[in-house]
């Protein structure tokens, strides 16, 4: 007991590792953790997962992947599947199935697996997904359309391949274990009963208890996880086999059923899947062996190239057929494919039965998945963002703001900055602020910007600077140092904040580095009654004749300069250490107070 709860330990200390130096430097999770994992199982023999788990080994990876693949599944809107484009619905449909069939005539050509085999790894690896697709968009920064694409066909992919995925596993498993044709068909169609019947029904029982109330909001995560679990087990003891269908059709009910309050619950979900995915891949890779290592011949690596330079290519070609995407531009959608966690997981939980029911080729399905794995993401990490260069797809230097908040000010600074030709977005989980920016046609991210669901959807395709307008000062001092990382450090700047000790402490020792925006003195508060009592936004242009200082006794010096804008288009923010000194040619971007004493 105290060797198994020491090694736990070990593996969730090796895992915090992993996922900080994953952030450090910006690469997907997943690659971090599957070196180490290899590194402490079949490389140095430190860690054992079937000696340290024992019989407990198989029920725990058969949950964890329940529970990603349900996360993955809540992700899943038809509506945004229909919203983004016929070049992403033909990506994540026929794109999916020509890949799916070349790589399974790939494995049985190249790799010497039968039919059945061949199929259940051509379908594992069809699927990307966000976690491995979007660190690597943040990096690569091509342009919008683009990387759109890209994005959304990870997201969209993750739950879709999973489907596929399971079905064709379930098929393969049944027929490898039942022998006759007839017998195969019949139990593949109680599994597919089963498994949408329960699904479905599980789905919409719980969303009406959600969309209801039925449940304290408190309880709804857990409570949802729990119900998940229980239909999990419960499909697989009225079919063997059948739960991961359950859980993956009850998430795509719930994420498309109106009225379900699913967005508490995915942030539920993040945490408990950052926890599960990082154990399961060092405890994955952990129990490879070096002789299934050893069985990565020339063959994987021929069955890898078609993958990357025969199957991606082809999808992307017919799926792009028509379209007004150029060579250049198809070239990188084509060069873009990375496997991901669902691949990973999955591979490794069939895995498990395969070579329990003694089927050739099974050990083959881990090694052969994480060699795709790790190679499409380290390769396609260091060339890619060359390769946008090489192409000259990729987007020029990113000006536009992410403001957090939603609220009158944040509205006020998004006009005058949109108005100034900038892009912008505004973030909040106020949806009455929301409705408000949308109402004056500002774009808008609802939820938390620091959320799982935000990397995902939120986009920062041409964002390059951080503004924290949100009452909330603590949402404005982690959104800051969340973004510094991505934005890179000058383009993230902070409030003052009111005179009171602790908060001054606390934000001067968390936030000094980062610029301190406009005079210094000016706090969210005094913006927040400033606009309140009628301050409005000016223009102003700049020139020989005309400079701050005659603007300044035109308004009786009862304004805040905020930027300037160069007659190349290039902004500068006022900071306290950098005040802005506008020259002729410049546009200044001020903040008018009202024409009262009080001001």
């Amino acid at each position: 007991m105290e060797n198994a709860a020491l090694a736990l330990t070990g593996i969730g200390l090796l895992a915090l590792g992993c996922q900080w130096l994953a952030w450090q430097i910006r690469v997907p999770a997943i690659l971090p953790l599957l070196i180490a994992g290899i590194a402490a199982g079949p490389i140095t023999g430190v860690l054992d997962p079937d000696a340290v788990l024992g019989d407990l080994l198989f029920p725990l990876v058969s949950l964890a992947v329940a529970v990603i693949l349900f996360e993955g599944a809540l992700t899943l809107d038809f509506r945004e599947l229909r919203g983004h484009g016929r070049t992403v619905s033909r990506l994540v449909t026929w794109g999916a199935l020509i890949t799916a069939l070349l790589a399974i005539v790939a494995a049985h050509l190249i790799l010497g697996l039968s039919w059945e085999m061949a199929s259940v790894l051509g379908a594992l690896l069809v699927v990307t997904g966000p976690t491995v697709v979007l660190p690597l968009l943040q990096s690569l920064r091509a342009r919008e359309h683009v990387s759109q694409i890209l994005r959304w066909e990870g997201i969209l992919i993750d739950p879709i391949g999973a489907i596929g995925a399971v079905l064709v596993y379930e098929f393969v498993a049944l027929g490898l274990s039942n022998g006759a044709a007839t017998h195969t068909l019949v139990s593949f169609a109680q599994t597919a009963v089963i498994g949408f019947g329960l699904g479905t029904a599980g789905g919409y029982l719980w969303g009406s208890v959600l969309r209801h109330y039925w449940l304290p909001q408190r309880l709804h995560s857990f409570g949802t996880l729990m119900i998940m679990l229980t239909l999990f087990t419960a499909s697989n003891l009225l079919f063997h086999e059948s739960g991961l269908l359950t859980v993956t059709v009850m998430g795509v009910w719930m994420a498309n059923m109106r009225g379900v309050p699913t967005q508490p619950i995915l942030e539920f979900k993040e945490t408990l899947s950052i926890l599960l995915i990082s154990g399961l891949f060092i405890l994955l890779a952990a129990r490879l062996s070096l002789a299934q290592l050893g069985l990565l011949s020339w063959e994987a690596w021929a069955f890898l190239a078609v993958l990357v330079w025969v199957a991606r290519p082809l999808a992307v070609w017919v799926c792009t057929w028509g379209s007004s995407l150029n060579w250049r531009e198809k070239a990188l959608l084509a060069w873009l494919s990375p496997r991901g966690i669902v691949a990973a997981a999955v591979a490794s939980l069939f895995a498990i039965r395969l070579e329990a029911l003694d089927v050739p080729g099974a050990e083959l399905l881990v090694p052969i998945t994480f060699l795709v794995i790790i190679s499409t993401v380290v390769v396609q990490s260091l060339f890619s963002r060359p390769l946008a260069r090489f192409l000259k797809v990729d987007a020029p230097t990113a000006s536009g703001f992410l403001i957090i908040g939603a609220n009158p000010v944040a509205r006020a600074f998004g006009s005058a900055l949109q108005e100034a030709g900038f892009a912008v977005r505004l973030c909040d989980h106020n949806w009455d602020a929301i409705q408000e920016a949308r109402m004056a046609s500002l774009p808008t991210y609802y939820g938390n910007p620091l959320s799982e669901h935000a990397a995902q959807h939120l986009g920062l395709t041409g964002i390059g600077h951080l503004l924290p307008l949100s009452p909330y000062r603590e949402l404005n001092n982690l959104a800051a140092l969340h973004f510094e990382h991505t934005l890179g450090h000058g383009n993230v700047f902070r409030l003052a904040v009111e005179s009171s000790r602790n908060a001054r402490r606390h934000h001067q020792q968390a936030l000094a580095h980062l610029p301190l925006l406009f005079d210094g003195h000016t706090t969210f508060t005094r913006l927040s009654s400033l606009i309140g009592q009628g301050a409005v936004m000016r223009h102003a242009k700049i020139s020989d004749n005309f400079d701050i200082e005659d603007y300044r006794r035109i308004h009786q010096d009862r304004l805040l300069t905020l930027f300037t804008l160069s007659a190349s288009g290039r902004i500068r923010i006022a900071t306290s250490a950098k005040p802005l000194n506008p020259k002729a040619g410049d546009t200044l971007i001020s903040l008018i107070f009202p024409d009262s004493p009080e001001f």
